[in-house]
């Protein structure tokens, strides 16, 4: 199988030289990933933008742009050939709940749902994991799953989230939904603000914590208590189950 792998970390970061070497023991696998960190980009595109494109290695491409740029252009540029996958990751944190929207790990997977196979995005909740590289080999195992499972998900995105975990801590997978969160924490004033000049500064906080779901278990709740997380997100963006009611609505 001929993957795509791509993240938001940048090309050179630990985690995706963990999985490059482990993915590449089974498959062919060509790295297009940013020049540098690009967290939190969610799909953003360099539309108005030239982006610069260097090759590192054979099959290792860096890329001065976004993680959706590096989908846009492994998938439709850089190579002759057409990818079976994307896999975008393995990121540094996690990426749960409402996350996902702001995501770039899950930003450059998307660019992948209508391939053959869907496209992975796959986490660990730590920024340096006790042991990424059974992490990575539990990568491969999902990966290659879902390889076999004959096109099941087409056109979805999966998420999967890894506690910080080494094998002998391993508990096993669930089936998760995605957590909703509560309110966010207010933005950090910064202290350095003037309001003479009526310019103020500010930075993210924390994002409200994940509320439990009655009916099924969430990618927090997995997570938390130690189980790697799987979840299906849809990305078709059809309104189709929508159309009746409204147009009653707006038919005035």
């Amino acid at each position: 199988m001929k993957i795509l792998l791509t993240n938001d970390d940048g090309y050179d970061a630990i985690n995706i030289k963990a999985i490059y070497e482990k993915l590449s023991e089974e498959h062919e696998v060509w790295i297009v990933a940013p020049k540098s960190n690009c967290s939190g980009m969610s799909a953003a595109i360099s539309y108005l933008n030239e982006i610069e494109v260097k090759k590192i290695d054979e099959k290792i491409f860096s890329v001065d742009g976004t993680p959706a740029d590096c989908s846009y252009l492994g998938l439709l540029s850089i190579v002759d050939f057409e990818f079976d996958m994307v896999v975008s990751g393995i990121n540094h944190g996690a990426n749960i709940g409402n996350d996902v929207l702001y995501s770039g790990t899950v930003g450059a997977a998307v660019g992948g749902r209508n391939l053959k196979y869907p496209p992975i995005a796959i986490s660990v909740a730590s920024y340096d994991a006790k042991d990424i590289n059974f992490i990575a080999k539990k990568s491969c195992e999902i990966v290659d799953k879902i390889f076999s499972a004959n096109g099941l998900l087409k056109g979805r995105v999966i998420n999967i989230n890894f506690p910080d975990i080494t094998e002998d801590e391993y508990k096993g997978i669930k089936s998760t939904v995605i957590s909703k969160r509560d309110i966010p924490a207010r933005p950090i004033k910064l202290e350095s603000n003037s309001s003479e000049d009526g310019i103020y500064k500010y930075r993210y906080n924390l994002s409200g914590e994940p509320l439990k779901e009655d009916t099924f278990i969430t990618d927090a709740e997995a997570v938390k208590n130690g189980f790697v997380s799987f979840s299906v997100l849809d990305y078709s963006l059809n309104s189709e189950n929508f159309i009746n009611d409204v147009t009653e609505l707006i038919d005035v």
